[in-house]
C-alpha cells in the first residue's frame, strides 16, 4: 500500500499514536512518556482487515521517526516496535533496550 490515504496524530492524553487509513482508524501504537525526555512502547496494533499492508512498518517508522526528531529515547517493550528496530538500521543511537531483551535477532 503507499502512504497516499494514509495520516498519523499523536494523542498525548491517550498515550498513543493513530494511524488513519482513507479516514478510517486503522491501527495505532501505545506508549508511556517517562521522565527525562523517554518514551516506551508497550503495544502496536494494526485491525483486522488491514493487516498485510505493511501498514505495521508504515506506523512503526512513523512513531520511532517522530521520537527521534522530538530527541526523545526510545524503549521498545512492544514486540512489534522492538523487532521494527531490529530490522532497519538508523535507530541504534536513541534507543535504550529493556534489560534482557535481545538486540538483534
Amino acid at each position: 500500500m503507499t502512504d497516499t490515504g494514509v495520516r498519523f496524530r499523536r494523542d498525548d492524553e491517550a498515550r498513543r499514536y493513530e494511524m488513519h487509513v482513507d479516514g478510517d482508524l486503522a491501527g495505532f501504537a501505545e506508549f508511556r512518556i517517562r521522565p527525562a525526555g523517554t518514551i516506551v512502547f508497550t503495544h502496536t496494533v494494526v485491525f483486522p482487515g488491514r493487516e498485510g499492508q505493511g501498514l505495521g512498518s508504515m506506523l512503526a517508522r512513523h512513531v520511532l521517526d517522530d521520537a527521534v526528531s522530538r530527541g526523545e529515547r526510545i524503549v521498545p517493550r512492544c514486540p512489534f516496535i522492538a523487532a521494527y528496530l531490529r530490522r532497519h538500521d538508523g535507530y541504534e543511537a536513541s534507543v535504550d533496550w529493556p534489560e534482557g531483551a535481545p538486540r538483534e535477532g
